[in-house]
């Protein structure tokens, strides 16, 4: 994570320009199916307006992960379930 503080320390947004972008360990989303899977990662985030840049290793990872579950290579708990009326 100090890799990523000193990066952060470079940047600007690309989106809304602000210059104050801190590490941050977030909950990411990956769609598979109808299902929703959080994955933890570290990140740089933009404190203005919440823009997330990954490095290439984090991409990779989370490319990697979405690719065993939907092989469904992967048994992962559930925590609690999505129902639809209608």
């Amino acid at each position: 994570m100090d890799r990523l503080q000193d990066e952060a320390k470079q940047m600007k947004c690309v989106i809304c320009r602000g210059e104050t972008i801190e590490a941050e360990n977030v909950r990411e989303e990956l769609h598979v199916g109808d299902d929703i899977v959080y994955v933890n990662v570290d990140a740089l985030v933009c404190s203005q307006c919440g823009e997330r840049y990954f490095d290439r290793a984090t991409v990779r990872r989370l490319e990697s992960i979405e690719r065993e579950l939907e092989r469904g290579r992967e048994e992962l708990p559930a925590i609690g379930k999505v129902l639809v009326y209608g």
